[in-house]
């Protein structure tokens, strides 16, 4: 687990500043618009609810766009990443921005260690981050923990269902990958990020892992988690099976035929029971 990472740190440190400076982050956007918000956020809008006055973490907070449209909700933010370089330009655009967001650089597994226990009524983690993960487990405990009584968890994230999917086959759904959690990682080798950019990457492989639906909720059960919503969407924010979607007018990605056959990203919401 060490050395996936080390390699998965070494390659999200190359991407920060590559999405920073992609229109597909829209931080110019963030900066010239005190009210825009992220696409991601901005889909689960009538889900989040009014989130005023909350104190909020984003886990897995990347460059901080999600973490900044949520402050701008109304909830005291902070951002957790074990990303340097991504941190650091999530603290750039949230001082552009005038939007006071506390940043702490660590693994997920370290949450509660430098956060504090029972400590925030929002734990919000957004799409594209669990894959990075090995154990949902740990995961699970430290949200949990994270949690003031009665405090709940807003996850979205990419359907487990897709991960299992080819994504080099252009004209058909081809599951060839684990749905449930392994020890084994899927390992990557990509030169470029998925924003659009002409840098190559030098880190270019990458760990990623699976975590089947009734894994996640289990985890999140047997840490004293209740679940309260659980809506899954035939769509998602990118082009997750080249040559078989389309972009829809709201930012998210849908097949182009019979999307109702795959779930493609999900949102859970669960609460800390006592």
């Amino acid at each position: 687990m060490d050395d996936s990472f080390a390699l998965n740190k070494a390659n999200w440190n190359e991407r920060a500043a590559l999405h920073a400076a992609s229109p597909d982050y829209q931080i110019q956007l963030f900066i010239a618009s005190p009210a825009h918000l992220s696409e991601v956020v901005r889909f689960d809008l009538p889900r989040l609810g009014d989130i005023r006055g909350l104190r909020g973490v984003h886990l897995q907070c990347h460059i901080g766009t999600d973490t900044l449209s949520l402050a701008r909700l109304g909830a005291q933010m902070s951002g957790l990443d074990f990303s340097s370089a991504s941190l650091e330009q999530a603290r750039k655009l949230a001082n552009a921005c005038g939007e006071h967001i506390t940043f702490v650089e660590a693994s997920v597994y370290d949450a509660v260690k430098v956060l504090g226990a029972q400590s925030f009524d929002l734990v919000y983690t957004g799409i594209g981050a669990l894959n990075w993960l090995p154990q949902i487990e740990d995961w699970a405990r430290n949200v949990a923990a994270l949690l003031k009584p009665g405090g709940r968890l807003f996850l979205r994230e990419m359907h487990p269902v897709l991960m299992t999917l080819d994504q080099d086959c252009e004209d058909a759904l081809q599951m060839v990958h684990s749905y449930f959690e392994h020890n084994q990682p899927q390992v990557w080798n990509d030169e470029y990020s998925y924003v659009e950019s002409d840098s190559k990457l030098t880190a270019t492989t990458t760990h990623e892992w699976n975590h089947g639906m009734g894994e996640i909720i289990t985890a999140l059960l047997r840490h004293g988690m209740r679940l309260t919503a659980l809506e899954e969407h035939t769509s998602i924010p990118w082009e997750a099976l080249p040559g078989q979607m389309s972009l829809g007018e709201n930012g998210e990605w849908r097949l182009n035929s019979q999307p109702e056959r795959l779930p493609l990203s999900y949102t859970l919401q669960a609460a800390k029971v006592g």
